[in-house]
């Protein structure tokens, strides 16, 4: 905890985040302070603790109370509610610019080379929370957030659900990255790394064109083209045998597809009780347990000869 409160001390990423969540509380009535509030969420999911219901116990702890240098019981968990509530679409955007931001004056002198590692990993989750899905790669039910570092550096950190393509949203983003980061340092060469899962043409094309270099993986791509050439060759192999099969029996004078459901004794005596009157079509076709439609076309075609 101390050594967290010390890294928050260094960058100042929190005092930052702070200024970007809106507070519509009264500045009177305030007890825990915007930036208190997400020094201890911040702090709890550092350490393991998730859950909201955690900090019940945890506002009493010394030790945290010390490390978010407070004297006093620190916020119960509904107080932290209502924090994260408070977060519109606005503010992970707002986020990540600061990351980037603090990224870039990291460097005293221009970068000649940065390489941009896109991954996507689960995140697991043991409730009913709103966007989980299960997904078979993994075999669980979770999250599937998308992940930039640069070195050791992280740039993204954005939180997806799992029903999803795990490239989805990346050729925004390396877009956005590579747009700011030119931006400052023109000359820099920007190479994107990523798995068989990001091997999308259209963004590797977009690659080129930018001048972004990449080492992308198509082992993923190559067999998922492999196993589709067998499944297209068996495809192939049953039709051949089907025709095969089906000139087969007309040599032998019979005809393909399914049998009649009426025998010629039963087609006549339905035209027999239609044409007399003694029933009517639909009357006929629930007694011999046909479709209607079937005793139609047989009135049809004996009407045409």
């Amino acid at each position: 905890m101390m050594l967290l409160r010390q890294v928050d001390r260094r960058l100042g990423l929190i005092q930052s985040f702070a200024s970007l969540l809106p507070d519509p509380r009264d500045p009177t009535l305030v007890t825990h302070t915007q930036e208190d509030l997400l020094r201890q969420r911040i702090f709890g999911i550092a350490q393991g603790y998730e859950d909201l219901n955690d900090h019940d116990a945890l506002r009493h702890d010394l030790v945290w109370q010390t490390a978010i240098e407070q004297d006093r019981a620190l916020a119960s968990s509904p107080t932290l509610c209502r924090l994260e509530q408070r977060a519109n679409r606005q503010t992970p955007v707002g986020m990540h610019q600061l990351l980037l931001e603090q990224f870039i004056a990291s460097f005293k002198e221009a970068p000649s080379e940065l390489i941009l590692d896109f991954d996507a990993t689960d995140d697991r989750v043991h409730g009913n929370q709103e966007g989980r899905f299960f997904q078979g790669y993994y075999g669980s039910y979770c999250f599937l957030p998308l992940y930039v570092f640069c070195g050791e550096q992280l740039l993204v950190s954005y939180l997806r659900p799992s029903n999803i393509d795990g490239a989805r949203h990346s050729w925004a983003i390396l877009k956005l990255l590579v747009g700011r980061l030119r931006e400052v340092w023109p000359g820099v060469k920007i190479i994107f790394r990523a798995d068989s899962g990001f091997c999308r043409h259209r963004m590797l094309r977009w690659c080129d064109w930018a001048r972004v270099d990449y080492v992308v993986s198509s082992g993923g791509r190559m067999m998922m083209q492999i196993v589709g050439s067998f499944a297209e060759f068996e495809r192939a192999m049953l039709r051949e045998r089907t025709r095969n099969g089906l000139d087969a029996a007309r040599k032998q004078g019979r005809i393909g597809g399914r049998r009649p459901k009426l025998t010629e004794h039963q087609r006549q005596e339905i035209l027999t009780l239609v044409q007399t009157e003694q029933k009517t079509a639909a009357d006929a076709a629930r007694l011999f347990n046909v479709h209607p439609a079937t005793v139609s076309r047989l009135m049809q075609r004996s009407n045409e000869l």
